[in-house]
């Protein structure tokens, strides 16, 4: 396995830093790229608080299947300039198909062999990218078949289910500050905005309710399909996956994985948002990796004609580490 520092150029110029993992022996690859959840995400899929190290075990898994793997750091994160506050979804959105086709483009990279694997926001970004780009296998980690605000709004009463009866006592007046930011949010014009004084990414807010993932599982026609949530998943509604299967014109195949949270790992006890902590001292679910692996590498060794358009000039820059 070799890890390779690589640059993407992004629409407005911004250089995406990553880190592209190839397998030993020679190429041409078949290769994935990784996109992670929200926030400031280095491409481990790390914060300084909140270390999810979902990349590198993923990248050694699939190394060992013959499959490389693309990951870089969000914008105003790692070795990404910019601010992530001041991102758009849309914005990670066009950041994620311009990494796909710099992946597809790479001389040791089969262009006939590319696939995404997103985890949360990560996999919203994947179904546009298999609506639109045609990837040879997708993987949707944690996703929803639902609009933003919708998902947000059952976010909400998920994990406020899940604390102690005090504050479930106080869901009117918390549902209505709740509301209240949503209201601001909608009315903000500015991609950064103060609400109840505090900055807040608003145009990626914004973007994120009105964006409604249905209509683009219903334009999948040409990509193998994987979705996979955990039963115990307190940020998305497990019951989307049979949504998923239903509105993909070809299926998808889709797994609701016991004791799975949205961290992508086991809790076998009663799960909350205050499990968090302690679930993130241990690793990515193993068993979790191998499915995704054993499942991309069965269908990334025949891939069909090529699909991505890998003419992007000098769109991309490689340098060895």
């Amino acid at each position: 396995m070799r890890d390779t520092e690589m640059t993407v150029t992004a629409d407005d110029g911004t250089a995406l830093a990553g880190t592209l993992t190839r397998p030993a022996g020679p190429g041409p690859h078949p290769a994935v790229l990784l996109l992670h959840g929200s926030g400031p995400l280095d491409r481990d899929g790390n914060t300084a608080k909140v270390r999810m190290n979902l990349a590198r075990p993923l990248a050694t898994a699939l190394a060992a299947r013959g499959i490389a793997t693309l990951r870089y750091d969000r914008r105003g994160a790692g070795a990404t300039p910019g601010d992530w506050r001041a991102a758009g979804f849309t914005d990670n959105r066009r950041d994620a198909a311009t990494a796909l086709r710099a992946l597809a483009a790479l001389p040791d990279v089969s262009d006939e062999a590319v696939g995404v694997v997103g985890h949360s926001e990560g996999a919203l970004h994947a179904m546009s990218l298999a609506a639109r780009e045609q990837p040879s296998a997708v993987v949707l980690l944690a996703g929803y078949a639902r609009s933003g605000e919708t998902a947000v709004r059952w976010q909400a009463r998920s994990v406020l289910q899940g604390l102690p009866a005090p504050v479930r006592l106080l869901r009117r007046p918390l549902g209505a500050v709740g509301n209240t930011v949503l209201k601001r949010v909608r009315r903000s014009r500015t991609d950064v905005a103060r609400v109840l004084g505090a900055p807040v990414n608003a145009r990626w807010m914004r973007e994120n309710l009105a964006h409604d993932t249905r209509d683009d599982l219903v334009d999948i026609r040409h990509t193998p399909v994987l979705a996979v949530t955990g039963d115990k998943d307190l940020q998305v509604d497990p019951d989307d996956l049979d949504e998923m299967r239903r509105l993909v014109p070809g299926g998808a195949e889709i797994h609701r994985l016991p004791d799975l949270t949205h961290l992508l790992r086991r809790d076998t006890g009663h799960h909350t948002i205050r499990s968090y902590r302690r679930l993130m001292r241990d690793p990515v679910d193993p068993s979790l990796i191998e499915l995704v692996a054993d499942w991309l590498a069965g269908r990334m060794r025949t891939a069909g004609p090529p699909r991505l358009d890998a003419q992007l000039g000098d769109a991309t820059g490689e340098s060895g580490c």
